[in-house]
């Protein structure tokens, strides 16, 4: 059985002041739950959930470079990211790919920087609304999984996450209905079957991204092929992130 991971995705909000004594409420307050929980957080929280969460609850960051050091000013190494305990950190957002213009080869060129230090990469797939209107979301985002995991070769399912987030889904309120989030983690599985084998692919969680909220992840989570979420804006009010974490 895969185990279901909840992956809160804070994006650029909270101060470090702001965080610490939310990740204490987190711990002191963590339910008896079944499910994974991990945040994923701006570099400046890092050294606060390393002594806060410790490992009660994973962490990891939102990007990495794809330089392991060097004179690379403003960025951040896999191994920095290991140094504190980073267990996750995404790659591919959409946001990312959007703001950033980052393509599918410097997504898998990080995701292989993340493996060689051992943290998982939570790598984002997910079509706009004119493909999904069009009819092409299945194909584009395959393409994007393709593309974005080239020379890529986890050495066990454990060591891969995959976040289907289709992108008119995020941050706008709408959801995809759980049948077409199940069809979509489907494609996805059975595409990473074609690649790395029927046990890998059985082992692969993959998780819904886009407007996950307390009152439709139920319904997401108990699809077959969803395995939890990327969540955004519930992740960041307590009680909201709680409550996904016994959905």
């Amino acid at each position: 059985m895969r185990k279901r991971l909840v992956a809160g995705n804070w994006k650029m909000h909270k101060t470090p002041s702001e965080a610490r004594p939310w990740f204490q409420s987190l711990v002191d307050n963590l339910p008896q739950t079944e499910a994974e929980p991990a945040l994923l957080l701006p570099f400046t929280h890092l050294p606060y959930a390393a002594q806060v969460l410790g490992n009660r609850v994973a962490y990891g960051a939102q990007d990495v470079s794809t330089h392991p050091e060097g004179a690379y000013t403003g960025e951040v190494s896999a191994r920095m990211l290991a140094d504190l305990g980073c267990r996750y950190t995404i790659v591919g957002h959409s946001e990312r790919r959007s703001y950033h213009a980052e393509t599918d080869a410097l997504v898998a060129e990080k995701a292989q920087r993340l493996l060689e230090q051992a943290i998982v990469p939570i790598l984002c797939v997910g079509e706009p609304l004119e493909v999904r209107e069009a009819g092409g979301h299945v194909d584009y985002t395959l393409r994007q999984l393709e593309g974005s995991l080239k020379g890529v070769n986890p050495p066990s399912p454990a060591h891969l996450v995959i976040a289907y987030e289709p992108v008119w889904a995020i941050g706008t309120g709408k959801t995809a209905t759980p049948e077409d989030a199940e069809a979509m983690h489907k494609a996805i599985r059975d595409w990473l079957e074609g690649r790395y084998g029927a046990a890998f692919a059985q082992g692969v969680r993959i998780l819904y991204g886009g407007s996950v909220k307390p009152d439709n992840a139920p319904a997401l989570f108990a699809q077959p092929n969803v395995d939890g979420g990327l969540v955004g804006g519930a992740s960041l009010k307590l009680s909201d992130y709680l409550q996904l974490l016994t959905a």
